[in-house]
């Protein structure tokens, strides 16, 4: 068989060799058998066959050396990991402190009653019935104030 006529099936071999090995280098899998078989002392009687087989078999190769142990790439995350600092930039706490002291000068704007209800409601975690209970108003009431506190401190917090 020509070379020639290998390179016009080169597609067809690509595709048997992901299909047999379900990886995604196949492409460099098969180049890597092309390049044993034109190396070899001894021409291969099926040149088709030995590069499928000789892929598939570098792809089996290549998945038990990756189970044993991860790729570089994989072991570069994991250092990284190790390394990296979560904590916020300077200038991104400087604008959160700041938004922060913005939102708590909101609050104090709002009425007693708004922002009591409101506190409740969004520091301590509380129901609207629970607060209704406690401080013996509607839960229509507490529902209003809650609205209303968030609508105002939207506005305060877009128009800054």
């Amino acid at each position: 068989m020509s070379l020639a006529h290998l390179r016009s099936r080169w597609s067809y071999l690509r595709a048997q060799v992901s299909r047999v090995t379900r990886r995604d280098d196949a492409e460099d899998l098969l180049h890597d058998a092309w390049v044993r078989m034109t190396e070899r002392a001894t021409a291969v009687d099926n040149a088709e066959a030995f590069l499928v087989r000789s892929a598939s078999n570098g792809g089996r190769d290549a998945y038990r050396r990756e189970r044993l142990q991860p790729p570089s790439s994989q072991v570069t995350e994991l250092q990284i990991a190790g390394v990296r600092d979560d904590l916020p930039l300077q200038d991104e706490a400087l604008i959160a402190r700041h938004r922060l002291e913005r939102l708590l000068a909101g609050i104090d704007q709002l009425s007693p009653r708004t922002r009591e209800v409101f506190l409740m409601h969004r520091l301590d975690g509380r129901k609207h019935r629970e607060i209704a209970a406690q401080l013996g108003i509607t839960q229509s009431a507490v529902e209003k104030h809650v609205a209303k506190a968030v609508e105002v401190l939207t506005d305060w917090m877009e128009n800054w």
